[in-house]
């Protein structure tokens, strides 16, 4: 069983002996007495190098008031620039510079004055000795830092003994971080690795003790109460084997993020967490074209619509990290607005002309908005994505899936929208619900724009994303808190799931590589049962928590598809990247339809679904494909 509270916070060693802290002070004392000393330890190495200390007299006073010059003047610069007041890390490339350039400062003024007034002093002075004192005073504070950082804290009496699992990048710095913490929550006794290759490598001080395998006994030798899984660029599958291992030893797991999540590529204590469901669903390394997506969007003008949903907002932090000339954020919620800035620049005062509020169903006014920001860049993300409500409300899905994408499309092709990316759903796939017929019209109406204007406009379907507003695992969660019971609609139901981050990589990598008119479709992994989701959810809240089975929904299926039986899969320039052609809709069928709701639920209707007939029962269709 993993270890509770309680078991996290028994005295598991002793202390570790650590070596007291000089106050600041005392520390700044220090550094300025070293540089002076560093100024003496020069001029004799100059001496004994360059004259065996054969000078006259007179040469002997003028090295020696070089020399004590030098030094009153390195205090005062250290001093006045802050040097020796903290400002700079002792050891770093800051400190290392500004103290590089107050040692030249000092050599060139006092060898240039005393050149002037003293014939007899030795040229080489002002040349030979500020480098040899640079090099010592470098030399001292590279030390100083080494040891400081190989000096461990004292481990508290709540340090768990932890084994790392992954003895690479992460595994260091995951060493680092509890050697140089005040308070660290393990101490680590050892490191596991799949790698043999790393049978033999030490990290401060202690080795690689074996591969996962081997993790039951080498816990049990070094008494190990924890695991940290420090492999950020793991899959889910390797992830899911080790916490049944860590279940089955009584192990606690900790896991490293996965690297896009990580700021700077960077583990942090406050990084680091238990082993969610995200991990065990959507983590899997995804290797994109960061070239090939930046020259289609770096230096250029961008715009999202629908910027303040899940995969909006995401897309539009990817993107702003891609350098685009400007960034358009467009939706019709401003609260929504005010939490994407908020997570791009650190602020929600929503006053900058890039912060756009519209709705797409306004054709009037999106053109204007078009006109006046002229973007070269569209990534349409603005949609009405929850399948209940527009069963019950199937105009609102026609009015803002398909007259909105339409607009969208109309405007971007009036002020010469170079590419466009519509972001599609699995649903499209054979639909069988409003939404999935709505958002695949909308496909056709992008691949309509694409082969009429020969332009890279294109859509990408994908599945469900983990974590998005009104997800499966945002519902549990809640029900969860509240006791329960858990809803899910049939015990055999399975969904595609990714991640948010990794797919928003796609999308932008679909960008790059997408031939105008396709559809490209993200490589969903495999279809997992929610019911899995839901007790494993459970399992994590420690919660003894019913089930109860609500059944299907009209328009739902038991089994999503990312492709329909009359659409031919292609491969694509990515691994993870499939290509599939839909029919052209030319949107002058949709403008020409009339408005009544009998000829829009006709048009929804009358779009092809092959599986439609198969999978009538369980997506609460009758058997002529009818909504009930």
């Amino acid at each position: 069983m993993p270890h509770d509270e309680s078991m996290c916070m028994m005295n598991v060693s002793a202390p570790a002996p650590t070596r007291p802290q000089l106050p600041p002070l005392a520390r700044h004392a220090l550094l300025i007495i070293w540089d002076g000393v560093s100024w003496i330890l020069a001029l004799l190495a100059f001496l004994v190098v360059r004259y065996d200390f054969g000078l006259s007299p007179v040469q002997w006073n003028w090295v020696i008031a070089f020399t004590f010059i030098a030094v009153v003047l390195q205090c005062a610069a250290g001093l006045v620039t802050q040097v020796y007041l903290g400002r700079h890390r002792v050891g770093s490339f800051s400190d290392a510079g500004w103290t590089a350039v107050i040692v030249c400062v000092i050599a060139l003024s006092i060898g240039l004055a005393l050149s002037m007034v003293a014939p007899d002093f030795p040229r080489g002075v002002p040349l030979t000795m500020p480098p040899l004192a640079l090099v010592i005073m470098l030399a001292g504070r590279f030390l100083a830092r080494n040891m400081a950082a190989g000096r461990p804290r004292a481990a508290t009496d709540a340090s768990v003994p932890a084994i790392v699992y992954g003895a690479g990048n992460a595994g260091h710095q995951v060493s680092q971080l509890m050697r140089q913490a005040e308070e660290p929550p393990y101490r680590i006794v050892g490191f596991l690795d799949d790698d043999r290759g790393k049978s033999r490598l030490r990290i401060h001080g202690l080795g690689v003790r074996g591969t996962g395998k081997q993790l039951a006994e080498v816990a049990a030798e070094l008494g190990a109460e924890a695991v940290i899984y420090a492999i950020s660029d793991a899959d889910a599958d390797h992830v899911e084997w080790v916490s049944r291992m860590c279940t089955e030893e009584g192990l606690d797991l900790v896991v490293v993020p996965p690297l896009r999540e990580m700021v700077g590529g960077k583990v942090t204590l406050g990084s680091l967490r238990h082993l969610s469901v995200t991990d065990l669903l959507g983590r899997r390394p995804i290797s994109t074209d960061l070239s090939a997506i930046s020259d289609y969007v770096s230096g250029k003008v961008v715009l999202v619509t629908g910027a303040g949903g899940s995969i909006g907002s995401e897309l539009a932090v990817q993107l702003h990290r891609l350098g685009p000339a400007k960034l358009l954020l467009l939706d019709r919620d401003e609260s929504a607005l005010h939490g994407v800035q908020l997570d791009i620049y650190g602020n929600g005062l929503l006053d900058t002309d890039d912060i756009i509020l519209c709705d797409i169903r306004d054709e009037q006014a999106l053109q204007a908005v078009f006109e006046h920001h002229r973007p070269q860049v569209v990534f349409h993300a603005a949609a009405l994505k929850h399948l209940p409500m527009l069963e019950r409300f199937p105009l609102e899905g026609w009015r803002t899936n398909v007259l909105g994408t339409r607009n969208v499309l109309q405007a971007a092709h009036s002020v010469g929208v170079q590419r466009f990316v519509n972001i599609s759903t699995d649903k499209a796939a054979a639909p069988t619900s409003v939404l999935g017929a709505t958002k695949r019209l909308a496909e056709r109406l992008t691949a309509w724009h694409a082969t009429t204007y020969d332009l890279p406009y294109l859509s990408v379907r994908f599945g469900n994303v983990l974590g998005s507003r009104g997800s499966v695992l945002i519902s549990f969660r809640n029900q969860i808190e509240k006791g329960g019971p858990v809803t899910v609609t049939h015990p055999d139901v399975t969904r595609y799931f990714m991640t948010i981050p990794e797919a928003c990589e796609l999308v932008l990598q679909a960008g790059a590589i997408g031939n105008p008119g396709e559809v490209l479709v993200l490589d969903m992994g495999q279809p997992v049962k929610i019911l899995d989701v839901a007790e494993r959810m459970i399992a994590e809240s420690g919660q003894n928590i019913d089930i109860h089975f609500t059944g299907l929904r009209p328009g739902e299926k038991m089994h999503e598809v990312l492709f329909s039986n009359a659409e031919a899969k292609a491969t694509s320039q990515h691994p993870l990247i499939s290509e599939v052609q839909v029919p052209d809709l030319d949107p002058i069928v949709v403008a020409e339809l009339p408005s009544d709701r009998e000829s829009i639920l006709a048009m929804i209707d009358e779009e092809p679904s092959v599986e439609r007939t198969n999978d009538a029962q369980t997506a609460g269709l009758d058997q002529s494909g009818a909504r009930p």
